[in-house]
Formats: C-alpha cells, sequence, structure tokens
C-alpha cells in the first residue's frame, strides 16, 4: 500500500498551529485512506529570541508588537478564542503564559522517534493555551513529556543536554530555505497549505495528494539474474 507523507511546519506558541491541528485531524477522520497517512511535526519559531520564560501578558505584547491599542489587541484574542471554541479548543489568553519554545520542540523529536510525537504536540497545546503552563520551564516540559508516554529518564537526558538541537535548527532553515514565513504550514504529499484552512480545504488536498501516488510499483525494466522458491537462475 502506498503512504502519504504530510509534514506540518508549525509553533507551540502559535494559536492558529492548535486550530490547524484539529483541522487536519477533523480532514483525516473523513479520509478514506487515513491509515497510510505519516504525520511529521516539523519545527518552527515565531520568536526564536524569546527568553526561556518571558515577563508580561499577551494582549500587552501583541500591542506593542503591532502598535495597536491594548483594546485592538484584547479584540484580536477574542476573535482567535471564539474561532477556536467552534474547533473544540478552549483557549485561554488570561492565564497565558509566554516563553521560548525550542526545548519543546527538541522533545518533539524525541517524541518523532518514539512514536508518540502527536501525543505530545496535543499535550504541549493543551498546556500553553489552556492550563497556562510555563512552556520554557524545564520542569514542566519534563512533566508534559512523561504524561504524553515518553520515559522520564530519556526525557531527562534530552533537557539536560543540547539533544536534537541541531534537528530543531535544520526544520528552521528548511522552512526559511522553502519561503515559509507563517505557521501552520501543511506540506501534504507534493502541495503546500498554508495557514488553517477549513476541513473541506484540507480533506480536498488529501485527496489529490493521495490520486497521484503510484498505487502500484512502478515497471521493472530489464531482466537480471533472480532467487526465487525453487531455485536461482
Amino acid at each position: 500500500m502506498p503512504s502519504l507523507p504530510i509534514h506540518v511546519f508549525s509553533d507551540i506558541a502559535c494559536p492558529w498551529c492548535y486550530v490547524g491541528k484539529r483541522r487536519l485531524e477533523a480532514a483525516l477522520e473523513r479520509f478514506e485512506h487515513r491509515d497510510a497517512v505519516t504525520l511529521t511535526w516539523r519545527s518552527f519559531q515565531l520568536d526564536p529570541s524569546a527568553p526561556r520564560i518571558a515577563e508580561g501578558d499577551i494582549a500587552s505584547h501583541l500591542a506593542s508588537k503591532y502598535g495597536v491599542p491594548l483594546v485592538q489587541a484584547n479584540a484580536m484574542l477574542q476573535r482567535t478564542t471564539d474561532t477556536a471554541k467552534g474547533d473544540g479548543i478552549d483557549m485561554r489568553f488570561d492565564t497565558l503564559r509566554m516563553g521560548n519554545t525550542f526545548d519543546a520542540h527538541r522533545l518533539l523529536h524525541l517524541a518523532g522517534e518514539k512514536g508518540r510525537q502527536n501525543e505530545l504536540k496535543e499535550r504541549l497545546f493543551r498546556a500553553y493555551f489552556t492550563e497556562g503552563e510555563v512552556i520554557g520551564d524545564t520542569a514542566v516540559l519534563q512533566r508534559l513529556g512523561t504524561e504524553a508516554g515518553l520515559d522520564a529518564d530519556e526525557v531527562a537526558s534530552v533537557l539536560q543536554s543540547d539533544s536534537y538541537a541541531q534537528e530543531v535548527r535544520d526544520d528552521l532553515q528548511q522552512a526559511r530555505a522553502m519561503g515559509i514565513g507563517g505557521v501552520p504550514f501543511f506540506i501534504i504529499g507534493r502541495y503546500g497549505v498554508s495557514g488553517a484552512q477549513p476541513v473541506e480545504v484540507l480533506l480536498e488536498v488529501l485527496r489529490r495528494a493521495w490520486a497521484e501516488l503510484p498505487q502500484t510499483p512502478e515497471t521493472v525494466i530489464g531482466e537480471g539474474a533472480t532467487c526465487g522458491p525453487d531455485g536461482c537462475d
């Protein structure tokens, strides 16, 4: 059976990435070949220079970043909250605590090797956007990693070293090389999809990408010596 690869560039500190994850999951639930999909979460950082644990609230941060009044920044957050609720996400910007996501991305690479990447991605999103967890705090990441099913000693080993740092940097560099300036960015087969698109759009891309996959092995050209159940040529 052919396999359909999906790579998603996203950041834990990106609300639309959380919405995009939900919509991709909804599209995959309706996709006829869900079992043939391989999903990989790739690293992206909205603010690589952010301190491990940032001071202040997100509304004030947005007002300063975009040069808008605080009331306008709060209105932006409310619109995001309302949209996320429609996708089953309870976003709590009033309790959100900002921080650097680099170490969280390193853990996601570990989780990818252990077959727990999607579980950790979900746990990190919920911790950050709903539970007010400090995503840049090592102790918090240690707990979240184990809650997502990772081995506690392996999580500690990663967090106490620079393991997977190069893998994160490689993802960031690849995103730059591909011209990805915003996330989420979905690569489904040969198609690139930017932003938290509606479920129907993602489902259409999934079906189109699947239709383009070779459904049977390519024809072998030429004959050479072979071995079979009855012996060798």
